[in-house]
């Protein structure tokens, strides 16, 4: 049975429609992506009309393509990773920065970035390439679902039939080009990336901003199951972030006393973050820590923290009072009590999810409303109350 992981996509996200911002949300499907706008579900005929509504000379080729994008992502496009990288900054450095669509989703799992927008933003380049690499695997129902966009694209155009017939009498997988009209009248300069990777763009804007000569630290706190692991995951591969999952700071045994648990936020060992975290931050070159041992219930095996000009500390209590303001994006993910039970139950069971509504989430909660740690946040990202 496919597991099920459902993430929700914290901030509105310029796209190609022209009409402004959209809310998107997603629920992840083994490989493949459920994606929402504004809370109705995206289907890859609802992209197929988006894309002949924004663009000129939309040929039946441009329509295959975008079937082909949309069912195997840019897998074909990278062979050697070095060859791919001075190809794509040779095209990069060549077009002009532009005030058009950061993003237009062409299917579910997949859309593309604007190389222009992309500039116009002032995003390094090479986030870009990193999102586009990180979209390059392809899935084992890639072909299925090629077939099943083409089906869709005919049973939308049914006057295409005979020449969508023809087209599939000759190929054989290989990828597909756009038409030379639509070439001419849009002059495409794009990278296809996962739509998981939507999530990042506010974060990823944020983060360009900061002082780039020092060493950055993103801290991602918020409630159990609002994808606080998940966007920090992501970022680590787009930016070379080495990660702290607040997860190996559990109290140890001789910590969980009555008192300890009613302090707002006592419910992690902060004195051992601000022995073991805190100093070496700042530390490019990296450094060690201890993960907790959850058979000894004490600290155990060293963890390294690779060396960058990134790092992201992940998981509830990371804004905590106590670690003072040592975070340059402070980021709050927030999600609805409904939701984040209805996420726990599938990634937990319904066992340990009656466990994290009577113990867990209430300790979380007080430390949240106690110390107003929302207030604090750059950015409140999620679906919260």
């Amino acid at each position: 049975m496919i597991k099920h992981i459902l993430v929700t996509i914290l901030a509105a996200v310029a796209c190609c429609n022209g009409a402004g911002a959209k809310n998107y949300s997603m629920e992840f499907c083994g490989k493949r992506t459920r994606l929402f706008a504004d809370g109705r579900e995206v289907s890859f005929s609802d992209c197929v009309k988006e894309q002949t509504s924004l663009r000129e000379k939309f040929g039946l080729r441009d329509l295959i393509k975008q079937a082909y994008q949309g069912a195997f992502g840019a897998g074909h496009a990278v062979i050697d990773r070095e060859r791919a990288w001075e190809y794509f900054s040779r095209e990069f450095g060549s077009v002009p920065a532009e005030e058009i669509e950061l993003v237009e989703i062409i299917s579910p799992d997949y859309c593309r970035i604007n190389l222009g927008a992309w500039k116009k933003a002032e995003l390094p380049k090479e986030w870009l390439f990193n999102m586009f690499l990180a979209s390059t695997e392809i899935f084992p129902d890639s072909a299925a679902l090629f077939k099943n966009y083409l089906e869709q694209i005919t049973a939308l155009y049914p006057e295409s039939a005979a020449e969508m017939a023809e087209f599939l009498k000759h190929h054989r997988g290989e990828a597909v080009h756009h038409s030379r009209e639509y070439v001419k009248a849009n002059r495409p300069s794009y990278r296809v990336v996962s739509t998981r990777f939507l999530t990042l763009i506010p974060v990823l804007k944020a983060a360009a901003k900061l002082n780039g000569n020092k060493v950055n630290i993103i801290a991602i706190d918020g409630r159990a199951a609002s994808g606080k692991t998940t966007i920090a995951g992501q970022l680590a591969k787009i930016l070379g972030a080495g990660v702290i999952h607040m997860d190996d700071f559990f109290l140890p045994q001789n910590l969980r006393t009555p008192a300890r648990f009613a302090e707002a936020g006592g419910n992690v060992h902060y004195e051992r973050f601000k022995s073991e975290i805190l100093p070496h931050l700042q530390n490019k070159s990296g450094f060690v820590y201890r993960k907790f041992d959850c058979s000894k219930m004490v600290p155990g095996a060293e963890c390294t923290v690779p060396g960058g000009k990134w790092r992201i500390v992940e998981g509830a209590y990371s804004l905590h009072p106590e670690f003072g303001n040592y975070a340059d994006l402070k980021i709050f993910f927030d999600i609805t009590p409904a939701e984040q039970m209805k996420r726990i139950r599938k990634r937990n069971g319904e066992e340990k999810a009656k466990i994290f509504a009577a113990r867990w989430i209430p300790m979380e909660e007080a430390y949240i409303n106690r110390t107003e740690v929302k207030k604090c946040a750059d950015m409140i990202l999620g679906g919260g109350k």
